[in-house]
């Protein structure tokens, strides 16, 4: 009772404060009006000029409306016509009967045999024929600014679509105006009916062609529905082209559209599952799809987005459109033997396309990664993918880098592996980054963790240049000897750290040319070490102590060990070449042939002892680099024994070992300064 009498208390409030005064304003208002307003006066009592008016303006919406009940359309074909050419800059026709209905709550109108022709350089094919075009618009919503079609119905459209090389694009009416890369954007239509569309398309930049029919159609049977379906080539290679989708009636745009999409060529399989958000925009949607192929690289030519070589994969992820910025998140699946995780964002940013990407492995077989840099992916018979350089005894990989490619999108890269399957190299880690912008590629970093040790650097390639120009700087830190040399009875034959840099720059469309054809320097130092005594003495040719110590585990130190070449035309030369232990220094001069890939080098050793028998014989290492053969240098050792000879017969039996007698002159080296130069 007592909230009843407040309310009532508070309803006397605002009626006496607000109502009242406001009922008293509207009153004076309407007064004012009724005595002073003429318009007011005429309508309350009009007189024959009012009367007069009011006749002539209805006989005049009288003849509107009954022009336009018996107004021939057909008429407004040719201004019609004429108006559109002049503004798309293209011959556009409406060949047959116009009919329009505009006294509706749904006005319609009706086209028969409609022609859009090509532009200037696509004259010979029309964009599109129609030869029937029933479209419908709600009054209402049209009267508040929207666009709503109950209805749109094409018979029998012909469209033919040609892209040129250079970006040229037929279907576009507008060319001169900035492509967004956002979707085809339609009103919303609640029925749409196709019957017996065709479509061709003419992509000349990546080779596509296709032919494809559309129907959309009515019904609960298996044909109801969106079909579009189509046949052709890309890159000479067969393309199929499939979508579907459900029947498009009482489509609203707040209920998404669901759709399946397949696409198969150049030995690449898409398959989308998703749906349109809202329906007739085309530039919003999302899809979980699934991909696979041979090569992640044939992926530009169905999608334009460039992509490293890689073995056969098998990915799937989510994928969402927002106009022009598409997001393939959640992606998982395998490249060649390894797994690949992350996310893929392709956009489109002053007018180009830009892909940035964040991907990781949580186990990488290397192998796979030396497909990335060039090398060729082989599957074997029991599906195991084998990676060569792709040429017989080859090391590095020779597969041309696509330098168009690089020139038509921006973006980075971001690929980390957290563990490495075991390998010769012992690498443990990958982390790679990568940077592309306006065709000049930058990696930074591009790192290896090994076991022990670490492989870091940079690398640049232009590839605004017919032939890519490229320049690298890695550096080597603690890798152990006795990864690269291999052990004997199972014991190391050597050990120690390795540091090393490589500084290079050249021409080359593949890391074979490029390093056939270039320029800088290549240095490899060991601070200190220890090695098999054996070993040492041999690197003297001191025959009988080297043979005396094969089954002898001790060690020699190494005191250093310099390697420092020059590279001229692809060629390495030696600048510095020494090893110093201390039983003996070894020295060394030669090549590497980059091209070839192949190694002359000479070594010879000098003992710092007297030893009895040592053979004065250079050691060689020659061949491939992917099995040089190391010996001696025969024509030493036959001289040697030839100046041997002649002293047995000239002096005495015991004259004849001098030539095998070593004073044991040789200093140590100056390590501090050979590792100083070389660095």
């Amino acid at each position: 009772m007592l909230n009843r009498l407040k309310d009532n208390a508070n309803w006397r409030v605002v009626r006496d404060r607000a109502l009242v005064p406001a009922a008293a304003r509207a009153r004076a208002w309407r007064d004012r009006v009724q005595a002073n307003d003429p318009v007011y006066a005429a309508a309350r009592r009009p007189g024959p000029p009012e009367k007069i008016a009011a006749t002539v303006t209805l006989l005049l919406v009288a003849a509107v409306i009954l022009f336009l009940l018996l107004f021939d359309w057909n008429l407004l074909r040719g201004p019609i016509g004429r108006w559109a050419s002049a503004r798309y800059d293209r011959e556009i026709q409406l060949n047959g009967d116009l009919d329009v209905n505009l006294f509706s709550w749904t006005p319609s109108a009706r086209v028969r045999d409609l022609r859009i022709g090509g532009p200037d350089w696509a004259r010979e094919k029309d964009t599109l024929t129609v030869e029937d075009l029933r479209a419908s618009v709600r009054l209402r919503a049209l009267l508040t600014g929207n666009v709503e079609m109950p209805l749109v119905q094409v018979v029998r459209p012909r469209a033919v679509l040609v892209a040129t090389a250079d970006g040229r694009q037929s279907w576009r009416l507008d060319p001169d105006a900035p492509d967004t890369g956002e979707g085809l954007k339609l009103p919303p239509i609640n029925r749409l009916l196709i019957q017996d569309g065709r479509l061709s398309l003419d992509e000349q930049g990546r080779k596509i062609r296709l032919e494809a029919t559309l129907n959309a159609r009515e019904g609960s049977d298996g044909r109801a529905g969106f079909h579009l379906e189509g046949e052709g080539t890309i890159n000479g290679t067969p393309l199929t082209v499939l979508v579907r989708g459900g029947p498009f009636i009482n489509i609203r745009r707040d209920r998404p559209y669901a759709f399946h999409g397949e696409i198969a060529g150049v030995g690449t399989r898409l398959v989308a599952d998703g749906t349109i958000t809202r329906p007739f925009d085309l530039g919003q949607f999302t899809a979980a799809l699934r991909l696979q192929g041979r090569d992640l690289a044939d992926i530009y030519l169905l999608t334009g987005v460039t992509t490293p070589n890689t073995p056969p994969y098998r990915l799937s992820g989510k994928l969402t459109r927002d106009d022009a910025r598409f997001t393939f998140a959640d992606v998982s699946g395998r490249v060649g033997s390894s797994d690949l995780s992350g996310k893929v964002v392709v956009d489109k940013v002053d007018d180009r396309r830009r892909v940035d990407a964040e991907l990781g492995s949580r186990l990488l077989d290397i192998d796979d990664l030396m497909a990335v840099l060039g090398a060729k992916p082989r599957v074997t018979s029991g599906g195991d993918t084998v990676v060569s350089s792709g040429a017989p005894g080859r090391l590095l990989p020779d597969a041309p880098l696509n330098v168009e490619r690089l020139r038509v999108m921006d973006g980075t890269l971001r690929y980390r592996a957290a563990r490495v399957k075991r390998n010769g190299f012992d690498v443990r880690q990958v982390d790679i980054g990568a940077d592309l912008a306006g065709g000049v590629l930058d990696l930074d970093p591009v790192a290896f963790t090994f076991n022990r040790g670490e492989l870091r650097g940079t690398a640049k390639i232009n590839a605004t240049r017919d032939r890519p120009y490229s320049a690298i700087d890695f550096r080597l830190r603690g890798y152990p000897l006795e990864s690269i040399i291999p052990a004997r009875d199972g014991q190391p034959t050597v050990t120690g750290q390795a540091l090393g840099r490589a500084r290079l720059e050249g021409p080359g469309a593949s890391v074979h040319d490029f390093a056939a054809a270039s320029r800088g320097t290549i240095s490899l130092v060991v601070p200190q070490g220890r090695m098999r005594a054996a070993f040492a003495e041999l690197m003297g040719i001191n025959v009988l102590a080297g043979l005396l110590k094969m089954d002898d585990d001790s060690t020699a130190e190494i005191r250093c060990a310099v390697a420092d070449f020059t590279v001229s035309g692809g060629t390495a030369t030696a600048r510095t070449f020494v090893v110093d232990t201390t039983p003996v220094l070894a020295q060394g001069a030669g090549t590497i042939d980059l091209d070839s890939e192949t190694i002359n080098l000479r070594i010879d050793g000098e003992t710092k002892e007297a030893r009895l028998i040592r053979l004065w014989s250079p050691i060689t290492v020659q061949g491939p680099l992917t099995g040089p053969q190391v010996g001696i240098d025969a024509g030493s050792v036959a001289g040697q024994g030839g100046l041997a000879a002649a002293l047995g017969a000239l002096v005495t039996p015991l004259a004849a070992l001098l030539p095998f007698v070593d004073p044991g002159l040789a200093d140590d080296a100056n390590c501090g300064a050979l590792i100083s130069s070389a660095r």
